[in-house]
């Protein structure tokens, strides 16, 4: 749900920009409801409760030394379409560096505002109005994670979005994706029902064309000097208004994956922990 729409003929785009002005507006018309945990973006709140653990816990299946209290200390993250911020802030509870960028400014003063509520989270939180290609060359190799949650099915040009995280990441940094897969069920469960039904989230948030297989974000990332470690299903529960892991990419689904080391590899990792075992015990941050 942030502001970044892709093209159908992805591999032959010729945009110059991964912002679609379209997208742009239908989000700033609702900048001023991010943190109404009842309104439009309530299935946004309650996926921290387990994308929140899922990031933690694979950061620090890959770290020998931590800080109780403050486990992503020392780290710095790049939400990427930070909305309102509400990912960005719980990373920063953890301890995080946290920059925020947003191309709607709107979105950017609503994030703002609210993070200057907490003294910590002023500190810790960096917010930007800015594309990801415009801080390509300020922050090259800047970032040890960047989190891309609800993002890739709406960019204007995936390849040259992925791209851009590579270059900004360090070597063997981790990036963090959640989106929705382009199948029958995501058409009737994410569009008909999500959006024209039960109205969970805006109808027109999603164009279903846009939706991204796996598969195709696989290749993509692994084109683009990233390693895979990770694809699991999730799924959306709208009578408890909760998140859980499952077995099934079908409807939404996370990726981690590894930028290549120095070296020109992905540097192996600890193998992770089962994360929907691990995250119905974690709880959120």
């Amino acid at each position: 749900l942030s502001l970044f729409r892709f093209t159908v003929k992805r591999p032959f785009s010729t945009s110059h920009s991964s912002v679609d002005s379209k997208e742009m507006k239908k989000f700033q018309l609702l900048a001023h409801k991010w943190w109404d945990e009842e309104g439009e973006y309530a299935a946004l709140h309650s996926m921290n409760d387990i994308r929140v653990p899922f990031i933690r816990d694979t950061l620090l299946s890959m770290s020998s030394n931590y800080h109780l209290g403050n486990p992503l200390s020392g780290i710095k993250i790049l939400d990427v379409g930070c909305g309102g911020g509400l990912l960005s802030e719980p990373l920063a509870r953890l301890g995080a560096s946290v920059t925020g960028i947003d191309p709607v400014e709107d979105n950017i003063r609503t994030a703002d505002r609210h993070k200057s509520f907490d003294p910590v989270l002023a500190k810790r939180i960096q917010y930007k109005s800015s594309s990801l290609e415009e801080i390509v060359e300020e922050s090259m190799e800047t970032f040890d994670v960047i989190v891309a949650s609800e993002v890739v099915e709406h960019v204007a040009d995936l390849e040259m979005f992925i791209k851009c995280c590579s270059q900004v990441l360090k070597p063997d940094g981790s990036l963090f994706i959640t989106t929705i897969n382009k199948t029958q069920l995501s058409y009737v469960l994410g569009i008909v029902v999500a959006e024209k039904i039960m109205g969970i989230v805006p109808e027109g948030t999603h164009e279903w064309e846009k939706f991204v297989p796996p598969e195709e974000l696989e290749h993509l990332l692994e084109s683009s000097g990233f390693s895979v470690k990770t694809v699991t299903g999730m799924l959306y529960n709208p009578f408890w208004g909760s998140w859980s892991w499952t077995g099934s990419t079908s409807l939404n689904y996370a990726v981690h994956a590894v930028k290549a080391g120095a070296q020109g590899h992905a540097t192996d990792t600890p193998p992770e922990t089962d994360i929907q075992q691990h995250s119905a015990t974690a709880g959120t941050a």
